[in-house]
């Protein structure tokens, strides 16, 4: 099921930076816009399947961290 995403984008030397607003962590690069876009998909797919993964016997907590 496709989900839609805004990509925020800028040209930096010649490149094409990118990130998906809507998810944190989500940038990439490319020579082109197109290029650009592939990337930022793959991105998300990378980031999505980390997530998906478990190591087996693991834990999880909450962790307070002062900043």
């Amino acid at each position: 099921m496709p989900k839609s995403f805004t990509l925020e984008y800028w040209i930096d030397d010649d490149w094409y930076v990118g990130r998906l607003k809507e998810v944190p962590g989500v940038f990439s690069q490319g020579a082109s816009l197109e290029e650009l876009e592939e990337n930022i998909r793959d991105a998300y797919h990378m980031l999505t399947a980390e997530e998906g993964l478990s190591r087996p016997g693991s834990q999880t907590k909450d962790l307070e961290i002062e900043v």
